[in-house]
């Protein structure tokens, strides 16, 4: 299991929080995903990474600025 922060900038409300989820639960199977717009981050716990960059993407196509922060092994 990991454990992935991403900085997701643009994110201005709740609303926009759960757009950002929803699009990282329909992209892949994941664990837990939880996004807050004022850290500008969303941290999502995951089987494995190799669907990091589909992720990522898709968060960008809804006009977001996405990257990596970190990832911790838990």
């Amino acid at each position: 299991m990991v454990k992935v922060f991403l900085n997701v900038d643009g994110m201005m409300c709740g609303m926009c929080e759960a757009h950002v989820n929803d699009i990282v639960r329909k992209t892949t199977k994941i664990k837990k995903v939880k996004s807050s717009h004022k850290k500008k981050e969303t941290i999502i716990i995951m089987e494995s990474r190799k669907d990091l960059g589909l992720i990522i993407n898709a968060i960008k196509s809804l006009g977001y600025d996405c990257s990596l922060n970190k990832i911790e092994e838990i």
